[in-house]
């Protein structure tokens, strides 16, 4: 098959495991606006892919993603017409459904730092390794003032207990790969080294499986994943969008505008 997807997203095929990676290392793979529509765009294609068995995600150089760009956010959120946030709402909102509905299973790989809706991301995979240098944080409350809409509020008391959620998610504070583990955030910590090929591996392990148990497993699982979306993440949206136009926040975010040339 072939993949229709821009070159911020790169993906290959390696037997039945299709790779996905986020290929924007010179901005530590942020997501701008080419990356969230293609990393929306990704499952719908995979999912007419009848050759793919599973998906292994991972990041282009020494981060797996630092989340939303903030160039592009920026400039998106101050569209006065309100085209720009729409549409990033509305990205928001089909990413963590097309994820939750996927087939296939997926694994993801992460090398190095995964923040806010890149952490979103990876966490929506259904296995995940981490690098044991790496580290994972949700700074949308204390770095930019923002409610976590873009999936955080959903995937993550389901992953890991509801109080450490709220602490994590409350603070932004980083979590290292071995907190990450005993919490119940990642799969598997191993050397930073090993990752990728371990990492395969894994996927290829899943590839191997009766195609038909493993997806209506999977389907079975992600039922509780789909429940918590329908019932949380619209709200979530709503209130990042409320959000966007504290003053808080709009403080908070004026560090990170360029001054205009001259």
């Amino acid at each position: 098959m072939n993949y229709d997807l821009p070159d911020e997203v790169r993906i290959e095929s390696d037997g039945p495991v299709r790779i996905i990676t986020l290929n924007r290392p010179e901005r530590l793979n942020a997501v701008n606006n080419a990356v969230h529509v293609a990393m929306t765009e990704v499952w719908r294609q995979i999912e007419r892919d009848g050759d793919a068995r599973a998906v292994l995600v991972t990041g282009a150089g020494r981060a797996f993603s630092a989340g939303g760009d903030q160039d592009t956010v920026q400039n998106e959120l101050s569209d006065t017409t309100g085209g720009g946030r729409r549409r990033h709402m509305t990205l928001g909102r089909e990413l963590v459904h097309d994820m939750a509905n996927l087939s296939v299973p997926v694994v993801a790989a992460i090398n190095g730092p995964a923040v806010g809706l890149g952490l979103t991301m990876a966490l929506l995979c259904d296995i995940r390794f981490m690098a044991e240098d790496a580290w994972i944080a949700d700074p949308h409350i204390s770095a930019v003032g923002l409610a976590c809409g873009d999936g955080a509020a959903v995937i993550w008391p389901l992953l890991t207990s509801l109080s450490r959620a709220k602490e994590f998610l409350f603070t932004g504070e980083r979590i290292p790969a071995n907190d990450a583990e005993r919490y119940g955030l990642v799969n598997r910590v191993v050397p930073a080294d090993r990752l990728y090929a371990d990492a395969l591996q894994f996927t290829h392990k899943l590839a191997s499986m009766p195609a038909l148990a493993l997806q209506a497993t999977k389907r079975a699982l992600n039922m509780h994943l789909q429940r918590a979306a329908v019932g949380v993440l619209d709200y979530a949206l709503a209130m990042e969008d409320v959000t966007m136009d504290d003053p808080a926040h709009k403080a908070m975010a004026a560090k990170y505008v360029k001054p205009s040339a001259g």
